[in-house]
């Protein structure tokens, strides 16, 4: 197979795009039989394919350097590029569902490809690309910031990635030095983010209204294909946060502090450290961490083995921290070589592991589902991509004395912990979005306002005394680059987290029972709604009353059972 570096992309004639599009929905429209319909939805989703896989290419490369002229000027003429082939792409859709072979194509090739392309009409209109253009220049432009963070701290300089280490150090003194360091440069550069911030609500609510929609909310819920659930059910969802999952996250917090010395509530700095002797950390460099997942992905299944290791020859995962990279990690496809990539910024933290775990499992389910087609069948909404990523880092708890070594109890222990207490912080992160996405018209310092009584609902364990620049002040949502890049993704990692946890009380009883499990999720790529793929692999569903208490009384019990005996 052909390693990433050999990847070609030289860039398009727009027109020649166009005018494609253009011949094979006149082709699709005038269809006398369903075989020659078939054939021209076959070579629209070839194209499609090839569009996604340039644009994919440029993003991947501007990320690892943002610094990159020619990348960057690619990334340029895509934010300006894409949304002109979006208005091709809406009028193929409008002719998909026009066409009298409905029926045998959903039969072939399932019916939400029709869902989505009802929600995708909803959507967009030829009049909301300069818009569109301006929304992507500003996502940029916010990546772009975060990514050029210079931090001095101890003699040396560091990105916001490579900062990351220290704020977990197990050393009072070096990890609050390194939080105040890191939340200066925030701060410094928080009234950019709300520049930014405040034009794409605004730009983003022009959208809403130009298309006709109540609020950027609905258009929000469009654009993340919200096919299977609305925002009551959310709501919904909310409240039995609140109710089941808040007490016992606060309660593992309470432990926390009492375990480190802490006051309670705790400062930002000390809700990092899990032990009194520190955290557990990855044994090794990245080369061991990488050898660790092979090992791990050897042993698990046949299909994983040729996966891992076919990442691994291919060179698909770019995962060390440089000057000029993008901040995060996300996993992605590269649909014309029928592989996916992994994106990440290795610091030495748990967080390393997690790439090999939870990206993983993203890119293991595109590569299971790699020939499915249509292309845009190949993944689930984001929520039911989320279940493969985190269900993965459960199973990959046999493999933790090989990633962790002697910290392999404490990293079961934190990351148990840890999925608790994140589901009211992404719950959150989402609440906070349908409130300015509701209310337009507030204010920067009305939603840092907004933000800090959010955080007195669902994180109450957090002192908000402004010692710690930024974080203390109430203004860490600008850090989230969901909240500026993907409006409304976060509550999929809420609900996926839900289901994952399933899978985690499935493998405590029976491994491979659990492992056959989530193969009958996993291959079903994006072939249905959320709901339902849930339903066929037998899941508990997130929207299902009792399932939010059940989990969280299990995890629970395991936590105060577990065993912590000669861990400081």
């Amino acid at each position: 197979m052909i390693k990433f570096s050999d990847m070609k992309y030289e860039r398009p004639n727009i027109d020649e795009l166009k005018s494609e599009f253009e011949r094979l929905t006149a082709e699709f429209s005038k269809a006398d039989s369903y075989e020659k319909a078939k054939a021209i939805f076959l070579s629209k989703d070839k194209l499609e394919r090839h569009i996604y896989t340039l644009i994919t290419l440029v993003n991947i490369r501007h990320s690892i350097d943002t610094r990159d002229k020619y990348y960057d000027d690619e990334n340029e003429f895509w934010d300006d590029t894409y949304p002109e082939l979006q208005e091709k792409l809406d009028e193929w859709t409008r002719v998909l569902l026009e066409t009298p072979y409905r029926s045998e194509l959903e039969a072939e090739f399932g019916d939400v490809v029709f869902i989505n392309a009802e929600i995708e009409i909803k959507s967009f209109d030829p009049v909301i690309i300069p818009l569109l253009q301006e929304e992507n220049k500003l996502t940029t432009e916010y990546s772009k910031l975060i990514a050029s963070a210079q931090i001095p701290f101890r003699g040396e300089v560091y990105t916001l990635s490579q900062l990351g280490k220290y704020k977990k150090d197990s050393d009072d003194e070096i990890r609050l030095e390194a939080w105040k360091a890191d939340g200066a440069w925030l701060k410094e550069n928080s009234s950019k983010m709300d520049e930014i911030y405040d034009k794409l609500v605004k730009i983003r609510h022009k959208i809403s209204q130009e298309l006709g929609l109540k609020d950027y909310v609905e258009l929000g819920y469009y654009r993340m294909q919200r096919n299977c659930y609305d925002r009551t059910d959310v709501e919904k969802f909310r409240e039995a946060v609140v109710k089941y999952i808040v007490p016992v996250a606060d309660k593992v917090r309470r432990a926390q502090a009492a375990r480190i010395g802490a006051d309670y509530p705790m400062s930002f700095s000390d809700a990092g450290l899990m032990f009194r002797s520190g955290n557990a950390n990855p044994k090794g460099d990245a080369d061991d961490i990488l050898e660790a997942g092979r090992k791990f992905y050897d042993e698990l299944s046949p299909e994983t083995s040729e996966f891992f290791n076919m990442m691994l020859e291919c060179e698909l995962m770019d995962v060390l921290s440089t000057e000029g990279k993008e901040g995060g990690g996300y996993c992605t496809g590269i649909h014309d070589y029928e592989v996916p990539f992994i994106f990440a910024n290795f610091n030495g933290t748990t967080a390393d592991v997690e790439v090999v775990t939870h990206e993983a499992g993203h890119a293991f389910a595109d590569w299971m589902n790699r020939k499915r087609v249509p292309v845009s069948t190949i993944w689930p909404t984001m929520e039911g991509c989320e279940v493969h990523s985190m269900s993965m880092e459960y199973f990959a708890w046999r493999a933790h004395d090989d990633f962790y070594g002697e910290d392999a109890r404490k990293a079961c222990y934190t990351h148990l912990a840890e999925s608790l207490t994140f589901i009211p912080y992404g719950t959150m992160v989402d609440h906070f979005q349908h409130i300015v996405y509701e209310h337009p018209e507030m204010s920067p310092a009305e939603r840092h306002a907004e933000w800090k009584r959010l955080i007195g609902v669902y994180m109450p364990h957090l002192k908000l005394d402004g010692a710690i620049p930024f974080y203390a002040d109430a203004m860490g949502w600008q850090r989230q680059s969901h909240i500026y890049t993907t409006p409304f993704y976060y509550i999929d990692y809420c609900l996926a987290q839900t289901v994952a946890l399933g899978f985690w009380a499935m493998i405590q009883e029976d491994p491979d029972a659990a492992w056959e499990r989530y193969m009958a999720y996993t291959t079903q790529g994006g072939s249905d709604v959320f709901t339902k793929i849930i339903e066929k692999a037998g899941l508990a569903s997130p929207f299902e009353g009792d399932t939010l208490r059940k989990v969280c009384e299990k995890a629970g019990a395991w936590l105060d059972a577990y065993d912590l005996s000669g861990i400081e």
